[in-house]
C-alpha cells in the first residue's frame, strides 16, 4: 500500500469507471458517508478517506505547521489521488471539506471534473456586509470552550451541528466521532476552520459546481450558501428541506436526489 493511501486510510470500492471522492467535515470520518455511497456504487468508483488527525488516519503524520491552512489537507488529497491514478473526479465535500475541495481543484484542476459542496462556508465570522453566521467573539468563545473542556464542548456543540432533535442517535454518533479524535489536533483543526477566510478562492473555481444548503442550518445559514453560489461562476444552488448541518446523515434520500439531478444535468 502506498504511503498517502495508508496515511489517509483510503478505501476504494464500487463498480463504475468514473470516480466520486467523498471528503468528511470537521470532527467526522469516512463512515459519515455510509448512507450516500450505496446510491452511487453501481455507476462510480467510490473513494472515501480520513483527513490526517481524524478517524483511522495515521496520527503520526499530523504536522501542525502543514495543517495550519486548508491547503495542507488539499495536498494530501492530490497526493493519494495521484498514487491511485485517479482522474475526472467528482469531489463531494462536507462543511470545511467543501473548501478543502476548492483548494484541491485550484491546485490540480486536471484531476477534477465536478465539485459538490454540502453546507460550505468560506468564512464563519461576520465581516461588514458579509454574513457568516457568527460574531468574532462567538468563535473565540467556542475555541476557548474547546481548550478548557473538550469533552464538555463536544457534548454541547454536536446537537447544534446535527440540528435534528428527533434523531438523537445521529447526535450521539457525531459526539462519539468528535470524542474519538485527539483533542489537541481537533483544537488546531477548529482554529484553522473557524478563523479562516477562504472567500478569495471561490472566484478562482471554474468547474461544474453544486452547492447543497439546508433551509435551517446554524453553522452555515442560507446567506452563506447564497454567497458561495454568487461567488462561483456558473454554480448551482439547491436548498434542501432538511435542517441541520449534516443532511448526508439526517436526510440522505433528499441529498442523494439533489446530487443525482446535478450529475445528470437535470438542474
Amino acid at each position: 500500500m502506498s504511503f498517502a493511501v495508508k496515511r489517509n486510510n483510503v478505501k476504494v470500492f464500487g463498480n463504475g469507471d468514473e470516480v466520486m471522492l467523498f471528503a468528511h467535515g470537521f470532527g467526522c470520518d469516512q463512515n459519515m458517508w455510509r448512507f450516500i455511497t450505496p446510491a452511487f456504487e453501481d455507476a462510480y468508483k467510490i473513494v472515501v478517506f480520513d483527513h490526517v488527525g481524524s478517524g483511522k488516519s495515521d496520527l503520526s503524520a499530523y504536522e501542525f505547521e502543514k495543517y495550519d491552512s486548508l491547503e495542507g489537507y488539499a495536498d494530501d488529497i492530490i497526493e493519494f489521488c495521484n498514487e491511485l491514478s485517479l482522474e475526472d473526479i467528482v469531489f463531494v465535500g462536507h462543511s470545511v471539506s467543501a473548501m478543502i475541495g476548492v483548494h484541491s481543484v485550484i491546485k490540480e484542476p486536471t484531476l477534477f471534473k465536478k465539485i459538490i459542496m454540502i453546507g460550505p462556508s468560506a468564512r464563519y465570522i461576520n465581516d461588514k456586509d458579509y454574513i457568516g453566521g457568527f460574531r468574532e467573539e462567538d468563535i473565540h468563545e467556542l475555541l476557548e470552550s474547546m481548550d478548557s473542556n473538550y469533552l464538555g464542548w463536544s457534548s454541547n456543540i454536536t446537537p447544534v451541528i446535527m440540528g435534528n432533535p428527533d434523531k438523537p442517535e445521529l447526535t450521539e454518533e457525531l459526539n462519539n466521532s468528535f470524542c474519538q479524535n485527539d483533542p489537541e489536533i481537533s483544537k488546531h483543526f477548529a482554529k484553522v476552520t473557524f478563523l479562516g477566510d477562504e472567500r478569495g478562492w471561490l472566484k478562482k473555481l471554474s468547474i461544474d459546481t453544486l452547492i447543497l444548503q439546508c433551509n435551517s442550518d446554524v453553522i452555515a445559514p442560507i446567506a452563506v450558501g447564497q454567497y458561495v453560489h454568487e461567488s462561483v461562476a456558473g454554480s448551482k444552488l439547491t436548498v434542501l428541506n432538511a435542517s441541520g448541518h449534516c443532511p448526508h446523515l439526517s436526510a440522505p434520500v433528499e441529498t442523494i436526489q439533489a446530487m443525482k439531478y446535478f450529475l445528470l444535468q437535470l438542474i
